[in-house]
């Protein structure tokens, strides 16, 4: 996990989520899930040319069941969009870095 994908845990992701200025994109994983590693160096990508208006984070819903519980995350990998603390956006499955992008444009 590289250094732009900053890990959230249950006892973070409050204040990490909510006090943020700019939209949070929240990558649900976990470490056994294969089309979740496919799709992390996309997060990468996104993260380092979007900084300063899009940030980027994973939570692992193995270890941090209590967060994917309260947003009823029933599969992996899904990512929400955060706006203002409030989900804004869910996308479910792994999607290439154009179709990412179109989903997102919105927000960056």
């Amino acid at each position: 996990m590289s250094a732009a994908l900053s890990p959230l845990s249950d006892a973070t992701f409050d204040e990490e989520v909510k006090g943020s200025v700019e939209p949070v994109l929240v990558d649900f994983w976990a470490e056994w899930c294969g089309p979740c590693k496919m799709i992390t160096p996309i997060l990468e990508e996104i993260a380092a040319e979007h900084e300063g208006k899009l940030r980027v984070v994973k939570l692992n819903v193995d270890d941090n069941p209590g967060v994917a519980r309260r947003f009823e995350v029933m599969a992996i990998p899904t990512l929400i969009l955060f706006k203002e603390g409030e989900p804004a956006k869910r996308l479910i499955g792994a999607k290439g870095k154009g179709q990412l992008l179109q989903e997102l444009e919105e927000f960056l």
